[in-house]
């Protein structure tokens, strides 16, 4: 064959990832493992430049899950073979995927010689077909373009959300199944802005609106979500060009 068939492990869990490349000898399947995804939106994103043949999907994950993600995948891409990964308590909510194209389910954990017999099955499959990636692809419609978007919906919760103060890079992207390094990078690309950039202008918007109550500054941070009014008061004379309290005293003559 011309290529090797490529492969895409989507789980929220790091340490079954790493366990499902170590256990296959994937050079003699004639595969390999092109990228790796923590959640259904994640790998969403990234699947038009990993072109996966294969994807081993996670059915419980945070934000977007196993199902929600095949709806979505194979609604774009028909051809792709999908193996859903499930622990046996979660097997009544496999179920669901019964109506999808799903190749196969696999009880967690699994067995490094019951994913190769899959592997061989799916290899035969792929075999049968033509080189399909490009010419299954379709620009998403509908609730799937929608999905796919998943800055419009981080912008959403963060507006929802900015008055938190655990709120930051590393929560956001725990919280939507993406590691830090990949939300700032596509957050960036997609706003123009800095992820801290973002968040600290809603603070600061929300901080102006209080200080015109001649809110003391300690209060005014609490309220925003920074609780350290040091860091608040640089941030408040960066946005307004002007200190705190004498913001505070131009709005009151």
């Amino acid at each position: 064959m011309d290529r090797k068939y490529r492969v895409m492990i989507i789980d929220d869990e790091e340490s079954a990832r790493k366990l499902m490349r170590a256990a296959i000898n994937w050079d003699e399947l004639d595969m390999e493992v092109v990228g790796e995804a923590a959640s259904g939106i994640e790998a969403i994103n990234v699947i038009d430049d990993l072109k996966p043949d294969i994807a081993f999907v996670d059915i419980s994950m945070p934000f977007m899950d196993g199902i929600e993600f095949t709806q979505t995948a194979t609604g774009r891409y028909p051809n792709l073979i999908i193996i859903i990964m499930t622990a046996i308590n979660q097997f009544e909510y496999a179920r669901k995927c019964v109506s999808l194209p799903v190749f196969d389910y696999m009880l967690k954990p699994m067995v490094r010689s019951e994913i190769t017999k899959v592997l061989v099955r799916a290899k035969k499959k792929l075999a049968e077909s033509n080189d399909f990636w490009e010419e299954q692809k379709a620009e998403p419609t509908g609730e799937a373009a929608y999905e796919s978007n998943a800055t419009e919906l981080i912008k959403k919760y963060v507006g929802e959300n900015f008055t938190d103060s655990k709120l930051n890079l590393a929560f956001v992207a725990q919280h939507f199944g993406f590691s830090s390094s990949y939300l700032s990078r596509k957050f960036k690309q997609d706003t123009g802005k800095n992820f801290i950039e973002y968040l600290t202008d809603l603070r600061m918007k929300k901080a102006i609106t209080i200080a015109k109550s001649n809110v003391k500054m300690y209060q005014a941070a609490a309220e925003v979500g920074i609780p350290d009014p040091n860091y608040f008061s640089r941030c408040f004379k960066k946005y307004t060009g002007m200190s705190y309290s004498d913001y505070v005293t131009s709005k009151a003559e």
